[in-house]
């Protein structure tokens, strides 16, 4: 059998970009474009234009002042420039003799010496012009722009791109858009006689067919992960009149909101139905998802089956265990049940007889972080699974989840809750599989948080609030982005905070939580914040989720300009959760100059507009992009590349109009068209 060879270092950068076929490559479009396709003579130029020029070299000489650098001057008949390399080779400074002539194309800066380019790009001079404009792809170190520009090439002409779109759809679309050979073609070699901006901002005929591609194949995947899933078989759960449900409502010690009470019904009608329920249960911060997940799992509980709950720290499991115990331990009790608590720091004998009560079914439902999902747990009748703050675990993990149940021709009913809510036009695209459910109300008594900015320079002012606000018997949080100063981020570290509020508040208790710490210890910080004793508690992101101490009335969050909307939106949940008025301070450092970037501006301005989740959400999107928003390793889909779901709404309502007709009608370019544009990644879909 023949050695398989070894890849060179181009090849597996090409690998690590995931270019493996030949469809990839054709895909693989140009970050931007580069003129090459005329020659400028200087005398015609524009300072800060990107230009070619054609010229003999009148010196050369290596300059030592201000540092080490290689300075040709050269002229092209209608003036001179000077090209200056910082860095540069012997060979280089010897093919730059006196008397030669290049093309050297770059941007063209002015000076007080006339004009100068810094490391232009140098090309022997004669040769014949390019009839398109030069692509520059996106690249790694090892991938030099020329090997790629081959292989992309190479590729664009082995690929198949016949038509996969159903006869007479093309002519459906508005503006007319071009073939998809024809569009590749373009996009990757454009004829200079192009408008650039069209190019750039996407608009262009050849963009418009890439962007229709693929939010067809996004949305065939979708239903059709959607449809193979409606196939499977799940326990249908049906909820009994005077059952466990309705005895859990009974005792709970406050009424359900309206919107709580439609989203019970909602799941209830699924987990009634032998198909598997696929439901995001979404709503703000303090809207009550963990007692509608409890109501949930006494359905499953109440036909004899388990309900797993996952979340993804420690502290936001033990949360949910400690609620849970409290509603359904005494109504499980007399039926001989119990609910189980899995974590990784459990102590092996804990471990083990929690273990056990799964694989018996003694444990109706059973709490945990990623613990749920390792090999050696064995549910006896796995029928719900909830998963908690969903986008925190990958794919892989919620596949695993679903298959924990021992009787592999059925499939546990899945809900996911979020705290961050999901736009509609992402509702429409990434989760167009899914069915979603919306808590759109808070709990009454909930009391409006107010949200303050303020510079890290009124720190003793803030410190004064402190007092305070402890004075009135309330408690508040600190939170800090490092557990350790670093020299590259110059942030005060929860350390330091630590020591200097301790200081700052003789006589109180000021706490220090972070993810570096032991979970005893963790725990027991905690106990004594949840109970009052301790007055300030400093934390890392650590209690960004689920964290419920009704008298914290104050949260400050240091160097918030670094934290994501969604995470700020998160943390400011932690107060505003008793009767008493809440306040969000954002402590924000502007950088040497006196500045705070636009991004982080445009968060902080967000946060100081808006309580409302929906439009923080909103607004978290158009900041960061749908690819940032769910995170592409979190989420597994696959993300768009070349379609902006704001920008491109008709393209996406025409793809979710053809997606089901086309599946019916051509389901062969269907399959087609989502291997061409998903390759392996449309299993992602599926979890």
């Amino acid at each position: 059998m023949p050695e398989k060879q070894a890849l060179s270092a181009p090849q597996k950068a090409l690998h690590k970009l995931g270019l493996t076929r030949d469809i990839d490559l054709a895909l693989h479009l140009p970050l931007r474009w580069e003129d090459e396709t005329r020659v400028l003579r200087l005398a015609d130029a524009r300072e800060g234009e990107s230009v070619q020029i054609e010229a003999e070299v009148t010196a050369c000489e290596i300059a030592y002042r201000p540092r080490r650098q290689l300075v040709v001057t050269v002229e092209d008949g209608s003036g001179s420039c000077q090209m200056r390399f910082f860095s540069f080779y012997p060979s280089q400074q010897k093919a730059l003799a006196v008397g030669t002539r290049h093309r050297f194309r770059g941007e063209l800066r002015g000076g007080f010496l006339g004009w100068q380019m810094v490391h232009p790009v140098v090309k022997p001079a004669g040769a014949a012009l390019p009839t398109a404009l030069t692509p520059v792809y996106p690249t790694v170190a090892t991938l030099p722009q020329a090997y790629l520009r081959k292989a992309v090439l190479s590729g664009l002409a082995r690929a198949d791109l016949s038509d996969t779109f159903p006869p007479g759809v093309s002519e459906t679309l508005q503006p007319q858009v071009w073939g998809l050979r024809e569009a590749l073609a373009f996009l990757h070699h454009p004829t200079p006689d192009v408008a650039l901006a069209a190019l750039e901002d996407r608009s262009h005929p050849a963009w418009q067919r890439l962007k229709a591609e693929e939010l067809l194949a996004q949305q065939l995947s979708q239903l059709e992960s959607k449809r193979e899933r409606d196939a499977l078989r799940s326990p249908a759960l049906a909820t009994r009149r005077g059952g466990l449900q309705e005895t859990l409502l009974a005792q709970l010690p406050f009424a359900l909101t309206g919107a709580q009470r439609r989203v019970v019904e909602e799941i209830a009608r699924d987990l009634a139905r032998e198909v598997p329920m696929h439901r995001l249960l979404q709503g703000d911060v303090g809207s009550g998802k963990t007692v509608v997940a409890a109501l949930a799992a006494a359905v499953a509980i109440d036909a004899g089956w388990q309900c797993a709950l996952m979340a993804p720290t420690e502290i936001l499991a033990e949360q949910h265990f400690r609620k849970l115990i409290g509603w359904l331990e005494p109504l499980l009790a007399p039926l001989g049940r119990r609910v189980a608590w899995l974590t990784g720091s459990q102590k092996k004998k804990e471990r083990g007889e929690m273990l056990a009560l799964v694989e018996s079914g003694e444990a109706a439902l059973v709490v945990g972080t990623h613990a749920v999902i390792q090999d050696q747990v064995q549910f006896k009748a796995l029928a719900l699974a909830v998963i908690d703050e969903q986008h925190r675990f990958g794919v892989a993990q919620r596949l695993a989840l679903r298959a924990k149940m021992k009787d592999t021709a059925q499939e546990p009913h899945l809900l996911m809750m979020s705290a961050t809510p999901i736009p509609r036009t992402l509702a429409m695209s990434y989760y167009a599989d899914l069915d979603v459910s919306t808590i759109d109300e808070l709990p009454p008594g909930r009391t409006p948080i107010v949200t303050r900015l303020v510079a890290d320079s009124r720190r003793e002012q803030l410190i004064e609030r402190i007092r305070s606000q402890l004075a009135e018997g309330r408690q508040v949080y600190w939170v800090c982005p490092l557990i350790e100063e670093s020299e590259a981020l110059d942030l005060s570290n929860a350390t330091q905070t630590h020591q200097d509020l301790s200081e700052a508040l003789p006589g109180v208790m000021v706490g220090l939580l972070h993810s570096r710490m032991p979970p005893a210890e963790k725990k027991a910080v905690m106990a004594l914040f949840s109970g009052g004793q301790m007055g300030v508690l400093v934390s890392t992101t650590v209690i960004e989720v689920g964290v419920d101490v009704p008298n914290a009335s104050l949260m400050v969050i240091e160097h918030a300009e670094r934290f994501g909307l969604s995470q700020l939106h998160q943390l400011r949940g932690r107060v505003g959760r008793g009767a008493a008025a809440s306040a969000c301070v954002l402590v924000f450092s502007p950088n040497e100059n006196g500045r705070v970037s636009e991004t982080a501006k445009a968060r902080l301005k967000a946060m100081a507009e808006t309580n409302d989740g929906f439009e923080i959400a909103r607004r978290d999107l158009e900041i960061r992009g749908p690819g940032e928003f769910l995170g592409a390793r979190q989420s597994g889909a696959p993300l768009l590349r070349f379609a902006d779901l704001e920008a491109d709404a008709d393209l996406l309502a025409w793809a979710r109009a053809l997606a089901p007709l086309m599946l019916d009608r051509h389901p062969a370019l269907a399959r087609r068209h989502v291997e061409r544009w998903l390759g392996g990644k449309s299993e992602f879909l599926k979890a």
